[in-house]
């Protein structure tokens, strides 16, 4: 079985953090984001998959290799433009075969039983199933309503606030049948959540179930920060934290805190400094960050060699890459 990962979007909600890379290889607890999908991916034996990609995908070729490493093949495509999300995956048409493959949006974090999925799709001879997660504000997602045997009744993108018929979501993951794809157009954008389920949706055979599986929707700074710390609290379990704990400090390769500093609630990345009597909590440093003496970084993401002055205070933001902070922000 193959795996289409959607790999091509700009990351903009996440910016100033994808100016420079895309939000798919972001650490969560100190590995690329990619990764956690491609050790998921393993752990139900799939091994072959095809990244989709078009916004600086050169920058997957260092995970790239590393996947192969670990067994697993991985065979990128480049979109000169993005297509959308149909677009994408009709692009790799001629790299699915005729055999049932599993799709993935590539902002998602998540343990979902993919093996239980895929039987669950085959018992009912759908086109296409679509896992569906529930959450608290379903207005910011694809709603999905169904019929007791888990037949999709419709495919609401985004419903205003409080209209929402469920608060069950497209989750981003989705088991297809090849001929799944003969219904994109080839060469422009189509989104699969406005053309594509719709259509599945007339002829009856895209199929959706529910899962208690953790997932997070990492697309922005506060839920890619929550991911990480949800990591570390052992809600979402990797092989990256070997014993959870939601008060920890989890250090990378190189990196030093001080022994008067404060560090809880964090992943401090590669070769990242926290000076003397600084406070870090719930924050996540990229590599070669410095925290300087005193500074205080809170509820934050910084990114690549940003730099903290001596005393100052960062809150509630995400912090570009080599940006200097002087002073509360």
């Amino acid at each position: 079985m193959k795996a289409l990962i959607l790999a091509g979007g700009l990351g903009t909600r996440l910016r100033p953090l994808t100016y420079s890379r895309p939000k798919h290889l972001l650490p969560i607890v100190n590995v690329p984001h990619i990764e956690h999908v491609f050790a998921l991916l393993k752990r139900h034996r799939v091994s072959d998959v095809v990244l989709l990609t078009s916004y600086l995908a050169e920058a997957f070729e260092a995970t790239v290799h590393r996947a192969a490493q670990r067994g697993i093949e991985v065979t990128v495509t480049h979109e000169r433009e993005p297509l959308g999300t149909a677009g994408a995956l009709k692009n790799a048409q001629e790299l699915v075969g005729d055999e049932t493959f599993l799709a993935f949006n590539g902002d998602v974090l998540t343990d979902v039983d993919l093996t239980a999925m895929v039987d669950w799709h085959r018992e009912r001879g759908a086109e296409a199933t679509i896992v569906l997660t529930p959450v608290e504000d379903p207005s910011a997602y694809g709603v999905v309503p169904t019929e007791t045997d888990g037949r999709v009744l419709g495919f609401i993108e985004k419903p205003p606030a409080g209209e929402a018929p469920t608060d069950f979501i497209n989750a981003g993951v989705y088991v297809c049948e090849p001929r799944l794809l003969d219904r994109i157009p080839t060469g422009r954008v189509s989104s699969a959540e406005r053309e594509l389920w719709p259509d599945v949706v007339k002829d009856g055979t895209l199929y959706a179930q529910g899962t208690d599986a953790y997932w997070m929707d990492i697309g922005t700074p506060e839920k890619y920060l929550q991911a990480n710390i949800d990591a570390l609290a052992g809600r979402y379990i990797c092989a990256a934290v070997a014993h959870p704990d939601e008060q920890m400090a989890l250090l990378a390769d190189g990196a030093k805190v001080h022994e008067s500093a404060q560090v809880s609630s964090s992943c401090i990345g590669p070769g990242s400094r926290v000076g003397a009597n600084a406070i870090v909590e719930r924050a996540v440093l990229l590599a070669g960050v410095t925290v300087s003496d005193g500074a205080t970084v809170r509820d934050a993401v910084l990114g690549e060699r940003a730099t903290i002055g001596p005393g100052a205070v960062v809150e509630g933001t995400a912090i570009g890459d080599g940006d200097t902070v002087d002073e509360e922000r």
